[in-house]
This record gives C-alpha cells, sequence and structure tokens, in this order.
C-alpha cells in the first residue's frame, strides 16, 4: 500500500489542535469586535452630563431628539440598501439557476376538481361564483353556402346542344 493511513491518536491529536486554534481564532474575532463597538460608542455618544436647570435640559433634549431622529434615517437608507441588495442577489439566483439550466420540475399529481370548486378554492369562501363553460361560449351558425346552380332545364335540351361538332366547338368557345 503506497498510502499510508494516519494512525487515530495523531488523527485525534490534529483535530484537538484544530479546534484550539479555532477557538482562539474566535476569541480574537469577538475581542476585537468589543474593542470596536467601544471605540464607536466613544465617539458617537459622549458621556451624559445632565445640566441642573430646565432650560438647559430642554435644550439637551432637543439634542438627543435631533441625533435620534439622524440614526433613524441612516438605520432606514442601511435597511432599504439591504433589502434592494438581497433582492439583487435573488435575481441573479434565478437568473444563475435559469442559465445553468438543470431546474427540475416537480412531478405534479392530478387531480380530480371542478371548475367550480377550483374557482371557489382560488377565490375563497366569500365568493360564489357558478361557472357554466358552455354558457361563455360563442354562438356559430353554419353559412351555408349556395352553389351556383345552372338552370336546371330540360335535359335533353342541353344534350342535344352538345352533340355533333357544333356543339363541341360550343363548349371550347364557352371554356375559353
Amino acid at each position: 500500500m503506497s498510502e499510508k493511513k494516519m494512525t487515530s491518536s495523531r488523527r485525534h491529536h490534529l483535530k484537538s489542535l484544530l479546534l484550539q486554534i479555532a477557538h482562539d481564532i474566535l476569541e480574537e474575532e469577538a475581542a476585537q469586535a468589543e474593542q470596536e463597538k467601544e471605540t464607536y460608542m466613544q465617539e458617537n455618544c459622549p458621556a451624559l452630563s445632565l445640566p441642573g436647570s430646565s432650560q438647559e435640559l430642554q435644550e439637551l433634549c432637543k439634542k438627543l431628539h435631533h441625533q435620534i431622529d439622524v440614526i433613524d434615517e441612516q438605520r432606514y437608507d442601511m435597511e432599504s440598501k439591504v433589502a434592494k441588495s438581497n433582492k439583487e442577489i435573488e435575481d441573479l439566483k434565478i437568473k444563475i439557476q435559469d442559465l445553468k439550466g438543470k431546474f427540475k420540475k416537480p412531478v405534479l399529481k392530478k387531480v380530480r376538481m371542478s371548475a367550480d370548486a377550483m374557482l371557489q378554492a382560488l377565490l375563497g369562501s366569500k365568493h360564489k361564483v357558478s361557472l357554466d363553460l358552455r354558457a361563455n361560449l360563442k354562438q356559430v351558425k353554419k353559412e351555408v353556402k349556395e352553389e351556383e346552380k345552372e338552370a336546371v332545364g330540360d335535359w335533353r335540351k342541353n344534350i342535344e346542344d352538345k352533340a355533333g361538332m357544333d356543339g363541341r366547338k360550343k363548349m371550347f368557345e364557352s371554356e375559353a
């Protein structure tokens, strides 16, 4: 065997080392996130000093309300950007799925349902719709085509006219 198998103790030791390294990295990331949070709070939220007079308290309240409004606008803008990005991502995923062409159509069950029951299921029970498909069809009348009928007269007269060379000559002249 050219492939050497790793012993279980060696595999267990390597696995524990990987888990320990991953744990240390997660702790560092958490500490870094906490530090970033502290610096952000110090920059944007200075220590609160409560003034003694009511006039100064009102000014402080107005200032805080203004800051709240600005923060809410920023939050709303960020949420709308995130929603727009998510929608674009979903659209791109759908386009990728379409381009791959590996979309499997699910097998649909055959359902025996009348048209009335189907409409009631779609529209809900509050809509009582009776569907008579034949009533909605357009009435079509058959037109009888009148073929040109030659004047039916005495048939012997017709034969006598066409008999002989004169009759044949008349037939050729009438056709041309």
